[in-house]
């Protein structure tokens, strides 16, 4: 059965750095394209960082456009996300996801298989 797993978020002060990491079980990481998406309380789930399967096409929300940077371990069948300069704007439940065709996509309905999310709080 196919699963995705977050983990590394925590409480970090602004200006910190923190590396989220998806797990995927149940399928080739490197046959799907992965996005990473976060939810704000009392907004809608946003794209944050998204690739290609064949990591040739990768698109950046413009709120983290030069923070954040997104990498596969194909082998591991991981995933990650490194957060950099963090601000308590970032502050959101991150979910990372993976979508089949292996396609670059940034809405959260093309994507198939979703991990539970990880809560990241930036706050002083």
């Amino acid at each position: 059965q196919e699963q995705m797993v977050e983990s590394g978020g925590g409480l970090v002060q602004p200006g910190g750095s923190l590396r989220l990491s998806c797990a995927g079980s149940g399928f080739r990481f490197d046959d799907y394209s992965i996005g990473w998406f976060r939810q704000a309380p009392g907004k809608t789930r946003e794209a944050v960082v998204c690739i290609s399967s064949d990591d040739r096409l990768a698109y950046y929300g413009d709120a983290v456009k030069d923070r954040f940077s997104i990498s596969k371990d194909n082998a591991r069948n991981t995933a990650y996300l490194q957060m950099n300069s963090l601000k308590p704007e970032d502050t959101a439940v991150y979910y990372c996801a993976a979508r089949l065709t292996g396609t670059l996509a940034l809405t959260s309905s093309e994507y198939d298989y979703w991990g539970q999310g990880t809560q990241v709080t930036v706050s002083s």
